[in-house]
């Protein structure tokens, strides 16, 4: 028998402040997210290319090391952290410029097992100490807005780059994906067919997972995807877990050396700015769905997640270091989750932590199964583009949503130009002044220079 909660309330938990939910006991499964998560195995598979390419592992061994990375999402939602988490993506381009400058094998696998372990703790000691909260809440409006405006304007940037596949190389599957999803997704007209035919209503329960198949199908018929191959090669991914720690990890390779560590700090600094604005768009996320369900209250407390997130990096970092590293949330499969949810009933869906959490744990196993991991791969574009372009969009209308004046408008505009900027520009031949770095920069001074105004505020409080 799944915990009742009282209406308004928080999901029934155990385990006192760590907040345990289980399957079955605190929550049940949804087969409708387990299924999404299933399909969408093929966005984080998509990572395995360049780390083949760029850390020298062999392609078992990247699967191995996804998988393991996808059953770790799994401890935001089992102890009380709503986060749909997923990678600190935009620093991708910096994580491997920065690695290339190491020698390919292990001295390369050491600076990034620096890096990451580094990152998990900047994120536990900022967690701890409530620095993190406390800026959180004093953050201003218009810098907010333009960090996540920066992070949508990059991700569409990414989708219609000429040099990228989405657009370019498969537009007829990429476009007939894309508008499926957004017409069961965002449309207004598809919302009201919902309600009006319960076989629309059915298909719409399952989120991207009918745009990505039909752009698949579209995709084998045209040409622009090729078909699988080696599937009933065998049942199980390979794990070479033995491998794997002693060529790929501090088990086998030891400590990285001081120089490491050091020169590590500010990519550190850089990768937990770009996870911020996650963390901004995360919140953000939440309160749209905690209005949204008033059956429900969602809690999202930043000193968690920043905790679990830095365990994750830490321990990952040592034993199994991952090239994209681990960020605090993954924007389109938070939207995924949450748009089922906030069209839900509670009959239909009674808590979100079943979807969240169903979500991972179908994602999870499905790459455990190598037929299922042979028949994704040949669309991981598909899936990664379609992750990427609702990304663009939620992050774009929340942004312009939160900005009340011309003047905030504007200062989010600069800074979301110079944030995408990251993949391109490094001032002084340094990662640290990256675009990320200048944008929090010019919107500390735009922000005191054109719009911090004590006198009028106190003015207005008084009156």
């Amino acid at each position: 028998m799944v915990a009742k909660r009282e209406y308004g309330a928080e999901q029934p938990f155990s385990a006192g402040p760590l907040m345990l939910r289980l399957p079955f006991v605190h929550y049940r499964l949804e087969y409708q997210d387990f299924i999404q998560g299933m399909i969408l195995c093929c966005v984080p598979l998509g990572i395995t290319a360049a780390m083949t390419k760029v850390l020298g592992i062999p392609i078992e061994i990247a699967v191995l090391m996804v998988v393991i990375n996808n059953f770790l999402y799994l401890l935001h939602t089992t102890f009380g952290d709503p986060s749909v988490c997923g990678w600190i993506t935009a620093g991708i381009p910096l994580y491997i410029s920065y690695l290339v400058g190491y020698a390919e094998g292990p001295e390369r696998i050491k600076a990034l097992i620096a890096l990451q372990i580094l990152v998990g703790f900047i994120f536990v000691f900022l967690g701890l100490s409530g620095i993190v909260k406390k800026v959180i809440t004093h953050f201003p409006i218009s810098m907010r807005a333009g960090i996540i405006l920066g992070a949508g304007l990059s991700a569409l940037n990414r989708i219609f780059d000429p040099k990228q596949p989405y657009v370019s190389k498969m537009p007829i599957s990429f476009g007939i994906a894309a508008f499926l999803s957004f017409i069961i997704l965002f449309s207004r007209r598809g919302m009201e067919y919902r309600e009006k035919h319960g076989w629309l209503k059915w298909v719409a329960s399952y989120g991207i997972a009918p745009g990505f198949v039909a752009g698949y199908v579209a995709g084998l018929i045209t040409g622009e995807i090729a078909p699988p191959t080696g599937v009933f090669d065998q049942l199980l991914i390979s794990m070479p877990a033995g491998e794997m720690l002693q060529n790929f990890s501090i088990v086998g390779l030891g400590f990285p050396s001081a120089a490491m560590w050091i020169s590590a700090i500010s990519l550190g600094i850089v990768a937990y700015v770009l996870a911020f604005g996650d963390i901004i768009v995360l919140e953000s996320l939440i309160a749209e769905a905690d209005a949204a369900r008033k059956d429900e209250k969602i809690p999202y407390r930043s000193v968690r997640n920043h905790v679990i997130t830095g365990i994750r990096n830490i321990g990952e970092g040592a034993f199994t270091p991952f090239l994209p590293l681990c960020g605090p949330q993954w924007t389109a499969g938070q939207a995924v989750v949450l748009n089922r949810y906030k069209f839900s009933t509670p009959e239909e869906e009674p808590s979100y932590w079943g979807g969240a959490t169903s979500f991972f744990w179908g994602m999870s196993i499905a790459m455990l199964f190598h037929p299922i991991v042979q028949i994704i791969m040949p669309a991981i574009s598909i899936g990664f583009g379609l992750t990427l372009l609702i990304q663009g969009y939620l992050c774009s209308y929340i942004a312009l949503a939160m900005c009340k004046t011309n003047l905030q408008r504007g200062i989010a505009g600069i800074m979301a130009a110079s944030l995408i900027t990251s993949n391109y520009i490094e001032l002084w031949n340094s990662p640290f002044w990256s675009g990320p770095t200048v944008a929090l920069i010019l919107g500390t001074i735009l922000f005191f220079s054109l719009e911090y105004y004590p006198e009028k505020n106190n003015k207005e409080q008084e009156g």
